[in-house]
């Protein structure tokens, strides 16, 4: 309504700061690919067939935590004596709520299966909406993934969730034209955003990343129905 005025307080300034602070302390740089989904589309049919209700986030979640190991300064927390490179893989996941976004941790995704993924975030979303997260699961994920998918928006600049190091961002998936060897096909294309700090990871790093990871979500590996752990 006109007029109204809408206040830095209560959750919604503590985001406020928390946004304020993570763009001050860090050099952000964002980075954008798109990545013919039809793996991932047939692989979360087929835990649906299964039984198995997941969402994207959670194959996106398993397949981080596969390839994190070759590319540790992504799974890192900045401290007072430096940035810490991290051991386990704890992902937050971002759930939008009336007024706030929060983003609780997965805990040691790389020991989960895919339903155990995503069970215990289908519990952080119920629990998030009850207001009943606790300070652990708010501050101890060491990387994040943000979802827009069910909007019209395909690439984004997500910001860390300071003192992560890196934080991706997942775009609506769309039949778009794709080039399949010397064939134009119709395939549907996710669009993945990367954002990270440019004072700990270069450009360089940032793309391999970025490209293992699109490389590893078009072909499923491992985050197919017949590959559960």
């Amino acid at each position: 309504m006109a007029g109204t005025v809408l206040k830095f307080e209560g959750i919604r300034g503590i985001i406020a700061q928390k946004m304020r602070e993570s763009l001050e302390k860090t050099a952000q740089l964002s980075f954008f690919c798109d990545i013919d989904a039809s793996g991932l589309v047939r692989a979360r049919s087929a835990w649906k067939e299964s039984g198995t209700k997941l969402g994207y986030e959670d194959l996106v979640a398993k397949a981080l935590a596969a390839i994190v190991p070759d590319f540790p300064t992504f799974n890192a927390i900045e401290t007072t004596q430096g940035v810490e490179l991290q051991g386990d893989v704890h992902v937050g996941c971002a759930i939008a709520l009336p007024g706030a976004l929060v983003a609780p941790a997965i805990f040691n995704v790389q020991q989960l299966a895919l339903p155990e993924i995503a069970d215990a975030r289908a519990d952080l979303i119920s629990r998030a909406k009850a207001n009943k997260l606790s300070i652990a699961e708010l501050t101890g994920a060491t990387i994040t993934i943000t979802n827009l998918g069910l909007t019209r928006v395909e690439h984004f600049t997500p910001i860390l969730t300071y003192p992560q190091q890196a934080i991706l961002g997942l775009g609506r998936i769309a039949n778009k034209p794709w080039v399949d060897g010397d064939s134009l096909v119709v395939r549907p294309v996710m669009g993945v955003s990367l954002t990270v700090d440019h004072r700990v990871i270069d450009g360089g790093p940032a793309g391999d990343f970025l490209t293992r990871l699109a490389a590893v979500l078009e072909s499923a590996e491992g985050l197919g129905h017949e590959k559960a752990d």
